[in-house]
């Protein structure tokens, strides 16, 4: 039997140390289910309270038509897709530099609230 009284220095040190196990174990299965996560969600380009808008060379949602914008991509950015170019630098799968770019700006620019923000969070905790 332990004679240690319960407010001793070295209790205190064994429970802080289960606690802390205890954390430890549980981040894993949370970063786990993150990466999953970011390789199903997706990023509406732009969101549905901007659609039919075009994407400028710097990421923000222009008229319909705008010379030198982009018209938005035929369905939403995948997360994974977004993770691996804004990663290597590359380009979004199927588009060119210059619209990959521009769709990556609009991406980074997301606020919370709008369509695809949480995705990007996502995103952002796995590129580390």
């Amino acid at each position: 039997m332990d004679d240690t009284p319960p407010s001793s220095p070295t209790r205190r040190a064994l429970m802080l140390g289960a606690a802390g196990a205890a954390s430890v174990v549980s981040i894993r299965p949370a970063l786990a289910q993150a990466a999953g996560s970011v390789m199903l969600c997706e990023i509406p380009v732009p969101d549905a309270g901007r659609a039919g808008g075009y994407v400028a060379a710097d990421g923000t949602v222009v008229p319909a038509g705008t010379q030198g914008a982009f018209a938005p991509p035929g369905r939403p950015l995948k997360g994974e897709d977004v993770r691996r170019a804004m990663n290597g630098g590359g380009t979004l799968p199927g588009m060119d530099y210059q619209r990959s770019q521009a769709y990556l700006k609009y991406v980074s620019r997301l606020q919370r609230g709008t369509a695809g923000f949480t995705c990007f969070v996502s995103v952002q905790m796995l590129r580390r």
